[in-house]
């Protein structure tokens, strides 16, 4: 087994110094619940393991799928807040599906992914139970996914439903952790386009995919729910060091979060959603070269001449050629790496890809195909 990196080595002897400090000190545990996903088969379970004051107030609502009993704190709250949290490393937690215990830990940054089989859970919203020692139990809600269902959802978030102007680090440090809750912008018509995908293909899940990370869940649940986005999970990442470097790869992350959907839910075609501002382009369009009867297709928000600068430096995407503005229907994904035609060669699948500056430009276009009445 390789050696870990020394930059978790270091995290790993901070993390234990602060625990130990704060364990003197009588706080205990804290159990925050993400929501989760699953088949007949499995449910994936996620949540997370922090340390708090005695007797603390729980400050961050829990993800459901009411999206109810906003309160107006919530929403002025800066989001620095959400990042002053201290991990409980590998602690054993037990999650409940009815008469069931299934026993873990969370891990060296506190995160809990449990995925559990034969649950017993029918198709729909659940809640189950996630419980450690010290802690309140808390209720986590999770989508099981119709065994029918044929179409799933797959969205990215900053710069594609949330304005962030990623990747640049000052202004996204600016729009992360200073602005207040209530002042953080949606992008015109992404509520409305993801309501129409819902409503007009029953039980159809909606993935929320980013390289944010998970003390941000809290707040971009609130942001998703006050802004009429539907309910779905996230998946989100850690920020910090790893095992083999100083910081996570966020392409990696999305990446091997699709390859995952794919294997959890084989008979599912997803509509992957994201922008140009980032690598949400090349890392779908190499999704869908790899599993291309997996992909139904592929709608790229255009960031604008502003937000690009803001985003890069540069007045045009970075990414070539898909996330270059095209034919009003969207490029063919297959174009790139099409067939050139010769003998014996066998053409491929190509995976229509749309591009539009907002969520109702994307609506148009996804009616003008057919993908949408």
């Amino acid at each position: 087994m390789a050696r870990p990196h020394a930059a978790s080595i270091i995290e790993d002897a901070w993390h234990t110094q602060l625990e130990r400090l704060l364990r003197r000190r009588k706080w205990a545990n804290r159990v925050l619940s993400y929501t989760g996903y699953g088949s007949t088969d499995f449910v994936r379970v996620f949540g997370r393991v922090v340390l708090g004051r005695p007797h603390e107030q729980d400050d961050e609502p829990r993800q459901d799928v009411t999206y109810g009993g906003l309160r107006s704190p919530d929403v002025q709250r800066r989001g620095w807040r959400a990042f002053l949290t201290a991990p409980a490393m590998t602690v054993p937690v037990e999650v409940h599906i009815g008469d069931r215990v299934e026993h873990v830990r969370s891990d060296r940054s506190g995160l809990i992914d449990a995925t559990i089989r034969d649950h017993g859970l029918p198709p729909g919203w659940h809640e189950v139970t996630i419980a450690a020692p010290g802690a309140d139990p808390v209720k986590a809600s999770v989508l099981i996914i119709d065994p029918t269902v044929r179409t799933g959802i797959v969205s990215d978030i900053d710069d594609t439903v949330l304005s962030t102007s990623l990747p640049r680090p000052l202004i996204a440090a600016w729009n992360t952790f200073f602005r207040h809750e209530s002042a953080r912008r949606v992008i015109p018509g992404m509520a409305p386009l993801y309501r129409a995908l819902v409503e007009q293909r029953p039980g159809v899940p909606i993935v929320y995919l980013s390289t944010g990370a998970w003390n941000t869940a809290p707040t971009l649940t609130r942001f998703l729910r006050r802004n009429g986005f539907p309910a779905g999970p996230l998946l989100l990442t850690d920020w910090g060091p790893t095992n083999t470097g100083w910081f996570r790869s966020g392409q990696d992350h999305k990446r091997s979060s699709l390859d995952r959907l794919a294997g959890d839910f084989p008979r599912i075609k997803w509509l992957l959603i994201g922008d140009d501002g980032q690598h949400d382009p090349k890392i779908y369009q190499d999704f869908a070269e790899a599993r291309p009867k997996r992909v139904e297709a592929i709608a790229i928000r255009q960031l604008t001449l502003t937000e690009q600068v803001l985003a890069h430096g540069l007045p045009v995407s970075t990414e070539d050629p898909m996330s270059r503005p095209s034919a009003p229907l969207g490029s063919r994904g297959g174009s790139r790496g099409g067939s050139r035609g010769g003998r014996g060669s066998k053409k491929r699948r190509e995976t229509p890809v749309f591009h539009a500056p907002d969520g109702y430009g994307l609506l148009r276009l996804l009616r003008a195909v057919g993908k949408l009445s």
